[in-house]
């Protein structure tokens, strides 16, 4: 069993940065993939980016070239870095886990979630 826990949210103003971290745990953190999805109000769970055991990582188009994902498995830790944050960015940030690479766009491919944390930028 994993948990994980979102922390980091906050608001801004466009252009502004945020970084949000979700901690985990148990002992195979590290072989995990772990991923960042966002849910808009009346809107479904987006995915944004995820980073492999390996270190490798995907973005969502939106997201590309503002927002970077990265990992510290000493820390059990998560990162997601946002950069040039637009008010379209405003949303709920869930931190997802899973055992098997694969398949990474569908919220459905995830063992784990945290609680999510509260994005909000204004223009």
């Amino acid at each position: 069993q994993v948990q994980l826990v979102e922390s980091g949210g906050g608001s801004v103003q466009a252009g502004g940065s945020l970084r949000l971290s979700c901690a985990a745990s148990g002992r195979t953190f590290s072989s995990y993939v772990m991923g960042w999805f966002r849910q808009a109000p009346g809107k479904g769970r987006d995915f944004v980016a995820i980073i492999r055991s390996s270190g490798s990582t995907i973005y969502a188009d939106s997201v590309k070239g503002r927002f970077t994902i990265s990992r510290d498995n000493a820390k059990n830790t998560a990162y997601l870095q946002m950069n040039s944050l637009k008010p379209e960015d405003t949303a709920v940030y869930y931190c997802a886990a899973k055992q098997y690479s694969g398949s990474y766009i569908s919220p459905s491919q995830y063992d784990y979630w945290g609680q999510g944390t509260q994005v909000t930028v204004s223009s």
